[in-house]
């Protein structure tokens, strides 16, 4: 299992809802973990290894910033409840390595998503976690952070990154 990064078109894929509560899902969720976290990722959309189910995980730490099954959460079929306020923010992604940029979100959410075994959970958040829900979610939507600048920041987004591309090959 590999991260995919942009351009692939995976990434625009609109994820299916997951039906079955079972030990694949539960596979793929501990295998989506230990990528997050040997990454240095906060949060990690199944389409992003190439798996088309609206499952997510997502884990911004402890209050000492160390993350374990504590501070661990597992979203699957998340439904966004209220939105209020805003925050700019500066965003990574692990699809799109190396590139961050400040975007603006909603600064509360309220979610309502299903866990490993299928148990309903409603949760408030706010700041980082918030960004979180909010951008996972757009991956399962097909959408990418970078899709959220502005167009002249994007097209300069676009540009640094066919260059960085070609210097790979």
């Amino acid at each position: 299992m590999e991260i995919v990064t942009y351009p692939n078109k995976i990434l625009k894929q609109i994820s299916k809802p997951v039906e079955r509560f079972d030990n694949e899902l539960h596979k793929l969720l501990d295998d989506m973990y230990q990528i997050m976290v040997s990454n240095q990722g906060v949060g990690l959309a199944a389409i992003q290894v190439a798996v088309p189910l609206r499952a997510v995980i997502i884990d911004i730490g402890n209050e000492e910033g160390k993350q374990g099954e504590e501070s661990k959460i597992e979203v699957i079929n998340p439904e966004f409840l209220l939105w209020d306020g805003s925050q700019k923010d500066t965003e990574g992604c692990l699809s799109v390595p190396d590139y961050f940029d400040d975007v603006e979100r909603y600064a509360n959410v309220k979610v309502k998503f299903y866990d490993r075994f299928g148990n309903v959970h409603i949760q408030d958040a706010e700041g980082l976690l918030s960004v979180a829900f909010q951008h996972e979610t757009d991956h399962l939507d097909g959408h990418l952070f970078v899709e959220k600048l502005d167009y002249i920041k994007r097209k300069k987004f676009e540009k640094e990154w066919k260059k960085k591309l070609k210097q790979k090959k």
